[in-house]
């Protein structure tokens, strides 16, 4: 398709205007139709208009202003809308259902059901389509991430480990389970935080900040929290990882580095019930 990038966004503009809507013009496709109930008010021909392309049920090219919950390329968590003899049928937000058939999920879905798709458009029929089978569209070339870089995420599956994510609509990765100090589920997106790239490419990803920056500003954090509560906090190295994290929304470690390197500046000290600051005496 010349000129028109399907399932995606495309800039075109107004050439015609019909009772049923706007013609769009999109080159060597022709004319793509706006259909009336999308056509923003006072549009007339020349304008130039932002469109999401797709076919519609006659497998021609139309136009919505409408924003799917996914494009091509994308990996999404989409809802069950309807099912026949030939696959399902998922909610992205438009007119015309995606359809995912059979051959392209790992179980049969669902009605009413959410799975993880990546959204593609078949090489046979250019119709757009999903497919659970989300591990053949994860790109395989090495990733060149950073430690501590961070990135988006889409929770994929929950794994015996942890749970296996989507970075950047692109790789997959690993957030360990001892790194999860919130309820997280299949489909949430969030940023998260490179931990490490492994030799053989595989992600270790964490949901908070690493390093030493992180420990400098937790630092700061949990000094002021300190000021703010009499000079003292009744968490220490016994302390659950989910106390402290529903209390300050970082790790058990990230924790015990801060409260070591505000003993090292000698303005903490440390004991059974937890940490104290130090009584600065004045002369």
């Amino acid at each position: 398709m010349n000129g028109i990038k399907l399932g995606e966004y495309n800039h075109l503009t107004v050439i015609k205007q019909v009772d049923f809507g706007m013609y769009l013009d999109g080159g060597d496709e022709g004319e793509i139709l706006l259909p009336a109930r999308y056509v923003p008010e006072g549009c007339k021909p020349g304008d130039e208009l932002d469109v999401f392309i797709y076919l519609d049920n006659e497998e021609r090219p139309v136009a919505t202003t409408l924003t799917p919950k996914a494009k091509v390329g994308d990996f999404a968590f989409l809802k069950v809308a309807w099912i026949n003899q030939y696959g399902a049928f998922l909610d992205w937000g438009l007119m015309k259902d995606l359809f995912c058939p059979f051959r392209e999920q790992k179980m049969k879905m669902e009605m009413g059901k959410s799975y993880i798709v990546h959204v593609h458009t078949d090489e046979e029929s250019y119709r757009i389509m999903a497919s659970a089978k989300v591990e053949h569209y994860l790109n395989d070339t090495f990733p060149e991430y950073k430690k501590g870089e961070e990135v988006d995420l889409l929770i994929w599956q929950k794994t015996d480990l942890g749970f296996k994510v989507i970075i950047n609509n692109r790789h997959g990765g690993l957030v360990y389970r001892d790194q999860v100090f919130k309820d997280i589920h299949t489909g949430d997106r969030m940023k998260g935080y490179i931990d490490n790239v492994r030799a053989d490419g595989k992600i270790d990803v964490t949901l908070q900040p690493t390093g030493k920056r992180q420990t400098k500003e937790f630092s700061e954090t949990l000094f002021r929290y300190l000021k703010d509560h009499d000079g003292v906090c009744d968490l220490g190295d016994k302390s659950a990882a989910e106390d402290i994290y529903s209390r300050f929304a970082v790790s058990k470690k990230t924790f015990k580095k801060a409260v070591g390197d505000l003993y090292k500046q000698r303005l903490i000290t440390i004991g059974e019930d937890g940490i104290r600051l130090v009584e600065r005496t004045t002369e």
